[in-house]
């Protein structure tokens, strides 16, 4: 296993535990200090960000935007803090987080998100042509893990794509905010149905002047339809 993953807390016994048994499961880990330090020495090579929200100077929560809208940075972000009242969790998943662990946690838990994480974000060299979604003025890469609005490249977060990719691969089919929760969020426990909305809210502000390909159908759910 060679994935290279960034811890980010500002309590040195918690990056301690963490990158002993990150380690011993075979994984390659460098540690921060704070988020002015991780978006110092995040690069290229990391697969993962497993980031506190709670710190001094940048929280978790601003370090991930600055990495989604700032950088265009799609890395997987797993959060780590002891605060899981209901609007924390919309901020972690609406800044682009792919998980939530609350704190304190059991290190077999870590372990176990970080491998599903993963697992879900790999992304294949090649594409292949049918592996390409096309729709209106959308174009899906579904192994690149891209998409394009009108011949333009738009970056979404992981769980974006997610969202889109499955409701544009199932045109007319109406998915409830618990169809895409149990599709999508499998291994997040503490998903509210209120993250779907947040996702779709994204979502359709990045299709822009094709923003009513997804549509809410009230009491039901969302559905893709090509409305040019």
């Amino acid at each position: 296993m060679d994935t290279r993953i960034l811890v980010v807390d500002d309590e040195a016994d918690i990056r301690e535990i963490l990158q002993f048994n990150l380690e011993n499961a075979g994984y390659a880990v460098d540690c921060a200090a704070s988020a002015e330090e991780a978006l110092e020495v995040l690069g290229p090579e990391h697969g993962l960000i497993l980031l506190d929200v709670m710190m001094s100077g940048m929280s978790g929560f601003r370090m991930a935007e600055v990495l989604r809208k700032e950088r265009n940075n799609d890395v997987p972000i797993i959060f780590l803090t002891a605060r899981t009242g209901q609007n924390d969790l919309l901020t972690g998943f609406s800044t682009g987080g792919d998980d939530y662990i609350p704190k304190p946690f059991s290190i077999n838990e870590v372990l176990a998100r970080v491998k599903a994480v993963l697992k879900r974000s790999s992304r294949p060299a090649e594409s292949r042509a049918e592996d390409i979604v096309r729709a209106g003025a959308l174009k899906i890469d579904l192994q690149a893990k891209l998409v394009f609005v009108d011949g333009l490249s738009v970056v979404f977060s992981k769980k974006e794509f997610e969202v889109l990719t499955l409701l544009a691969t199932h045109p007319g089919r109406i998915f409830s905010r618990e169809d895409m929760i149990a599709e999508l969020w499998k291994e997040a426990p503490y998903v509210l149905e209120r993250t779907v909305d947040v996702h779709i809210a994204r979502i359709r502000a990045k299709l822009g002047d094709h923003k009513n390909y997804i549509t809410n159908r009230s009491g039901y759910g969302y559905t893709f339809n090509v409305t040019d």
